[in-house]
């Protein structure tokens, strides 16, 4: 059985941030994650956007750490390698009705501290020069200079790999079963594991409720939202700069516009409750409602050049008016809920992390400094970003950076081999997806998915049909020919 001070729960982006957060100081860090990979919850699917600040009611958690969160966002993409964009965002208004909400907006960005010289309203002749392609229809907008988009998958695993990186354990493949207490220190059932640990964080995501009621708290419940998506090729990234919002509503922010840190075009999402936890499908309702609406912001939409849908779930606390649910159980002060996470949770993400780490220190947790901490990670995508010489030289060391698997993406075997054994490893075809965009492109695995599968099975040692897409039982092959098994 292995001892921590603090335990992590829930491996998504924020439980991630927080294991990372946790390593600048001289403890000792275990994160622990039911599924097979980081990110495959919530921040696997979601919007990417790094929000102003303005929407949240003033005086929340939401609006203090959406504010603090997109301010530190740039520099906590740099330093971990992650894609990021300040592209500035814009809430279009419809009618002068839709203009008195903007300002409204606005007057609230203001009270949530949100950079003066960050939003602005504008008119109709002023919008249309930032965006040629909005609506005729739009009369106006609120601009925010601050908001941007982000990698959410990239950054978790980014994280979650700097975290390793100083020192925290990963525990994937451990769902967390039972927790008791003895002598004053929780033990922890995670899948073959039992965990000793001082402190419990609960960042379990749509699950955050039930891992609350392993110790008899049942003060929150939480209940799935779902939201579909298109995405676009990257022929039609450049449709719009800014991310397009229409005026919220009580269901959430509605259908957006926006581009991509890689290049592609995004619209979405609906905003339905689901009684079922695990339903990622698409429906052909929900996305005909995503045409329809995001068709209401930006002309010239191709939705011949839709490249894949795909839908997310959203943990959203019962009840009207929720904040995040970031505390210490009354059951438990030792046991820190983070719970209840919905939008604007990844823009508020990285002061999250910090916050936790506030409270834990307010609760007795001794936290001093780590002086090996090293808050850099080289990206996952560190070779496409070198000149023609410098590939050159890593080619010659090392071939396998010459040899291009997926070329919708341009992902080379040397970076996939990379990403196999770095951690936290890559052993799936999603889990190599969501690192390096391999299959992501275009044909979307049309023709890189044999050779990926290839060198899975090679640098994993497994036989290609023990292979999985994602989670366990998702296997990838039947088995083999026998033709093509006497020809190989």
């Amino acid at each position: 059985m292995n001892s921590y001070q603090v335990a992590v729960i829930g491996a998504g982006v924020v439980g991630s941030l927080v294991a990372r957060e946790l390593t600048k100081y001289d403890l000792s860090v275990a994160l622990v994650e039911a599924r097979e990979d980081v990110a495959t919850g919530a921040t696997a699917a979601n919007s990417s956007i790094v929000h102003g600040g303005f929407d949240p009611e003033p005086g929340t958690l939401k609006a203090s750490l959406n504010v603090k969160g997109t301010a530190m966002m740039p520099a906590l993409a740099a330093e971990l390698g992650v894609s990021y964009r300040n592209n500035g965002s814009l809430v279009l208004a419809f009618s002068e009705n839709e203009m008195e909400t903007v300002r409204a907006l606005y007057e609230r960005g203001r009270i949530n501290g949100v950079p003066a010289d960050s939003l602005s309203v504008l008119g109709r002749e002023e919008l249309r020069r930032l965006e040629p392609n909005v609506s005729d229809e739009a009369v106006g907008a609120l601009r925010s200079a601050s908001a941007g988009i982000v990698c959410p998958y990239g950054l978790a695993i980014a994280a979650a790999g700097n975290a390793a990186d100083n020192g925290a354990s990963l525990y994937l493949s451990s769902p967390v079963t039972a927790i008791t207490k003895r002598d004053g220190k929780f033990l922890v059932t995670a899948g073959p594991h039992t965990i000793q640990a001082d402190y419990l964080v609960n960042c379990a995501g749509l699950y955050a409720d039930r891992v609350a009621r392993l110790i008899g708290d049942d003060s929150f419940t939480l209940r799935p939202r779902k939201g579909e998506y298109l995405l676009f090729d990257k022929s039609e990234g450049n449709l719009t700069g800014h991310t397009l919002f229409q005026v919220p509503t009580d269901a959430g922010k509605g259908v957006l516009v926006t581009p991509t840190v890689d290049g592609n075009l995004l619209i979405g999402p609906t905003s339905v409750f689901s009684d079922d936890r695990t339903d990622k499908s698409t429906s052909a309702d929900g996305l005909a409602y995503v045409r329809e609406t995001a068709g209401r912001s930006v002309k010239g939409l191709n939705f011949r050049q839709v490249i894949t849908s795909f839908c997310g779930l959203r943990a959203v606390p019962d009840g009207a008016g929720q904040d995040f649910i970031i505390r210490f159980s009354e059951r438990d002060g030792h046991f820190l809920h983070c719970a209840g996470i919905e939008s604007p949770g990844l823009s508020a993400s990285p002061a999250i992390a910090v916050y936790v780490a506030d409270l834990l220190r307010d609760a007795g947790l001794p936290m001093r400094p780590n002086p090996r901490f090293d808050p850099c990670r080289k990206s996952d995508h560190w070779f496409r970003r070198l000149s023609a010489a410098e590939k050159n030289e890593v080619i010659r060391k090392d071939p396998r950076y010459g040899r291009v698997v997926c070329r919708c993406e341009t992902v080379t075997e040397g970076e996939i081999v990379e990403a196999i054994h770095r951690a936290p490893q890559a052993t799936t075809l999603d889990a190599l997806k969501r690192r390096l965009r391999s299959g992501m492109g275009r044909c979307q695995g049309g023709f890189c998915t044999p050779l990926l599968v290839e060198l899975l099975a090679k640098e994993t040692g497994k036989a290609p049909t023990e292979l999985c897409k994602g989670a366990p039982g998702s296997l990838l092959l039947a088995g083999t020919l026998k033709k093509g098994a006497e020809q190989a």
